[in-house]
C-alpha cells in the first residue's frame, strides 16, 4: 500500500511540469486587460491603446483597455495588485507609480513589491517654456536670471505632487535657483498664467504644449531628458548646462503584472511587448503622441522603478511637500 501511494504521488508530481509547460505554451488563451490609471484621450491612454491593438494582433487574443482614473493612480494600482497573478490583468505604470511611494502616507499596495515589472513602453519629454515675449531667449538666460535675482523667478506647473511639479522642484534645486514653484489646476491654467504674465516659466509635458509652441504663443527653451527631441534637434537639454550633466528627467509609461505572476508569463509578455515597440509603424505612431517607443526587460524596469522611487521620495522630502 505504501509503495503504491508513493508511486501515485510521484506520478502526480512528475505530471506538474508537463501541465505547467502546456499552460505556458498556450498563454494567452483568453482576453487580456490593461488597467490605465488615467482617463481616455491622454498620452498614457493613447499609448496603451496603440500597444494593446498590436499586442492583440500578435497574441491572437483581445487586449482591452480599462480606464480607472482618480486617487493618484491608487484605484488602478490596487485593482491590479489584487488581481489573479496569471498575466491576464496588467497595470499601465507611470511616473505616478514611483511618486506615490513617497507622496502618500499609506497605500493599499507596495509600488515595488506588489507588481511584477514587464517592460517599459515609452518616454515623453518634459519641457521648460517661457512666454514668447520673455526676455529669456535661452535656457542659460533663464537660469542666469534666477541665480542673479533670488526670489524673482516664478515657475508654474500643474498640481503639487505631479511629475511636472516634482521635475520643477528638482530643476530648481539642482540649478541652484531661489525661485517659487507655483502649482495650477491643470495644463490650460498653467498656459493661461504663462501667457498672462503671472509666471515667468513653466514646466510641462512637451506634447500638450506643441500647439502653443507652433503658434508662437510660448517659447520652448529646453527639455529635461537625456537627449534632444528627435523632431526638434535644435532644442537643448538641461544637462547641457554647466554643472547639470547628470540631470535626466522624462515622463514614462510601462506595463506590470501582479507580483506572483509566473516568470515564464512575465518573460513572454516582455518579449511580445518588445516586438510591438520595435515595429517601425509603432515607433512612428507613438512619435505622433510625442512618445519615444522604448522597451526593457523586466529586470531593467525594476531597476528603473527603484531609481525613480528613490529620486522622487528625496525630492518630496527636500521640498517639504507634506505626505497625503
Amino acid at each position: 500500500m505504501f509503495h503504491r501511494r508513493q508511486l501515485l504521488q510521484s506520478l502526480a508530481l512528475s505530471a506538474l511540469p508537463l501541465t505547467w509547460a502546456h499552460a505556458q505554451a498556450t498563454f494567452p488563451s483568453k482576453p487580456l486587460r490593461i488597467v490605465v490609471p488615467f482617463g481616455a484621450g491622454g498620452v498614457a491612454d493613447l499609448t496603451a491603446r496603440a500597444v494593446a491593438q498590436k499586442l492583440s494582433e500578435n497574441l491572437g487574443q483581445p487586449v482591452v483597455i480599462d480606464n480607472r482614473p482618480g486617487a493618484g493612480g491608487i484605484v488602478a494600482g490596487e485593482l491590479v495588485a489584487k488581481a489573479a497573478p496569471d498575466g491576464y490583468t496588467l497595470l499601465l505604470m507611470s511616473n505616478g507609480t514611483a511618486v506615490s511611494a513617497g507622496l502618500f502616507k499609506s497605500l493599499p499596495f507596495n509600488p515595488r513589491t506588489d507588481f511584477a515589472p514587464v517592460s517599459l513602453l515609452g518616454l515623453f519629454d518634459i519641457a521648460i517654456v517661457v512666454p514668447e515675449s520673455s526676455p529669456h531667449k535661452t535656457l542659460a538666460d533663464l537660469v542666469n536670471f534666477g541665480r542673479a535675482h533670488p526670489g524673482q523667478l516664478n515657475i508654474g506647473t500643474i498640481n503639487i505632487g505631479s511629475t511636472q511639479h516634482l521635475a520643477g522642484e528638482l530643476f530648481r534645486s539642482q540649478a541652484n535657483l531661489i525661485s517659487q514653484i507655483i502649482p495650477y489646476n491643470g495644463t490650460p491654467a498653467v498656459i493661461n498664467a504663462l501667457r498672462g504674465g503671472q509666471i515667468d516659466a513653466a514646466v510641462e509635458i512637451l506634447g500638450p504644449l506643441k500647439p502653443q509652441i507652433n503658434a508662437k504663443a510660448v517659447r520652448l527653451l529646453g527639455v529635461m531628458g537625456a537627449s534632444r527631441p528627435k523632431d526638434l534637434p535644435q532644442v537643448p537639454v538641461v544637462r547641457e548646462l554647466p554643472g547639470l550633466s547628470n540631470f535626466d528627467v522624462s515622463s514614462w509609461n510601462a506595463l506590470a503584472a501582479p507580483s506572483k505572476t509566473p516568470k515564464a508569463v512575465v518573460d513572454k509578455l516582455s518579449v511580445e511587448v518588445a516586438k510591438v515597440l520595435a515595429a517601425p509603424d509603432m515607433v512612428q505612431r507613438l512619435a505622433g503622441f510625442n512618445v519615444e517607443a522604448k522597451a526593457s526587460t523586466p529586470a531593467q524596469l525594476a531597476q528603473w522603478l527603484d531609481a525613480d522611487i528613490k529620486r522622487w521620495s528625496e525630492v518630496i522630502q527636500k521640498a517639504g511637500i507634506p505626505q497625503q
